[in-house]
């Protein structure tokens, strides 16, 4: 069992049973899946840098990413429909806590000057969003392989119905919210 998932189970879970009230174990809200997504447009016309981008996220996700594809074509970005356009990987169960306690104790404080994540980028439904610049802050990529800077967007699906269920199991499992 990783680490995050037993902190769940013995610290979390306890905690949010008492503060919301819930009678019932089942209730009790839980990271359903996380999905980090990576935007390669630029990469349309260069195979070789898209498959270096797919490798990289890969790495860091410990899962091979789908190379998403333009859905529909878009002359002013000069995009045709078919065209790769993205990669993007779902992370569940055991590989999902191993990324979220790797990001969370890792990774987010090698960013500089990092003070924390936004409490505002919950969508209304009990999931959390945000962006990370640069590829690099993992330590499993080898900076002197690095072709290009890339950024990421990372999202938390959790099953709670409230934005501040999500916020306080996610604080509880240690993502660092800015003060």
């Amino acid at each position: 069992m990783a680490r995050m998932q037993d902190k769940y189970l013995n610290e979390v879970v306890p905690a949010l049973k008492e503060k919301f009230q819930y009678k019932n174990v089942m209730e009790v809200p839980k990271l359903e899946k996380v999905v980090i997504n990576m935007g390669l447009g630029d990469c349309k016309d260069n195979s070789k840098a898209l498959e270096a981008a797919v490798i990289d996220l890969g790495i860091i996700a410990g899962q091979r990413p789908v190379v998403t594809k333009a859905k529909k074509s878009v002359a002013n970005f000069k995009v045709r429909e078919g065209q790769n356009v993205g990669a993007k990987v779902t992370l569940r169960s055991d590989r999902m806590y191993e990324f979220c306690d790797k990001l969370f104790n890792i990774a987010l404080p090698r960013v500089r000057d990092f003070r924390g994540l936004s409490n505002k980028s919950f969508d209304g439904r009990g999931n959390y969003a945000f962006g990370i610049k640069e590829q690099l802050i993992f330590p499993e990529i080898d900076y002197d392989k690095v072709e290009q800077i890339r950024g990421m967007d990372i999202m938390f699906v959790t099953t709670a119905k409230t934005d501040e269920e999500a916020h306080e199991l996610l604080s509880l499992l240690g993502l660092p919210y800015a003060k």
